[in-house]
């Protein structure tokens, strides 16, 4: 049951004014987003965990303790020539979820909306710090990770929401599910990560994070621009 909790030092603005859809707000006061990136810093708390399985290529069935029989197409071709498969959980915790809140009821919206974009951004430099662990730890027996894919992304049906928390031991980190499969904490990932043999991921098509390239939302404003058509 591997545990990793990353050190997340500073938040990305770059990304956070992404998140917030202020990417091309030029004039917007930078006290602000300093002031919700100090905020969020000091009440984060991420912390991740993952299990390895077995894959079923040719049935599209990672081999948990509940076998998850896939039916995305853009996973299932993600995931081509993977041999295990990780799958991974991760968190911020609920006290900047709290903090968020709290400035909502006091009519502090501008810092709320700018806490909330934060916190996206803290749980995805969560995500990736515990991916590119994942993908070190793999190395050193000849896997090579390939790049998350999440529930909701592409077709992938996000009411297999829960079975993926459950076999990445979500509990642990205390996350949970709605009965309409949204993550609680609110601000938490959950993904899945296809590992395959060094000479397999050589002849596999090159992949992009997942998050943009599977969306439909064309015009979102959070899209990344190199994601944009």
């Amino acid at each position: 049951m591997p545990f990793y909790h990353p050190i997340i030092r500073e938040i990305d603005e770059k990304e956070m004014r992404r998140y917030a859809g202020l990417a091309r707000a030029k004039d917007f006061p930078d006290s602000l987003i300093k002031e919700a990136c100090e905020e969020a810093l000091l009440l984060l708390q991420p912390k991740g965990i993952w299990q390895i399985y077995g894959y079923d290529d040719r049935n599209q069935i990672i081999l948990s303790p509940t076998p998850l029989k896939l039916k995305s197409q853009p996973l299932i071709e993600h995931l081509q020539g993977s041999v295990q498969i990780a799958i991974m959980a991760v968190t911020i915790g609920a006290e900047l979820e709290v903090s968020i809140e709290n400035c909502f009821k006091q009519d502090r919206y501008a810092l709320g909306l700018l806490l909330d974009a934060a916190a996206t951004a803290a749980v995805e430099q969560t995500a990736n710090a515990v991916n590119s662990f994942i993908a070190q730890e793999m190395s050193k027996v000849g896997l090579v990770a390939l790049r998350r894919f999440s529930p909701g992304y592409g077709d992938w049906d996000i009411t297999d929401q829960p079975l993926v928390v459950e076999a990445a031991q979500g509990e642990q980190i205390q996350l949970s599910v709605t009965e309409s499969c949204m993550l609680v904490p609110r601000k938490s990932v959950t993904a899945v990560i296809g590992l395959a043999p060094h000479e397999e991921r050589l002849i596999l098509p090159a992949s992009e994070t997942a998050t943009c390239l599977y969306c439909e939302q064309e015009n979102c404003a959070s899209r990344k621009e190199n994601h944009r058509k």
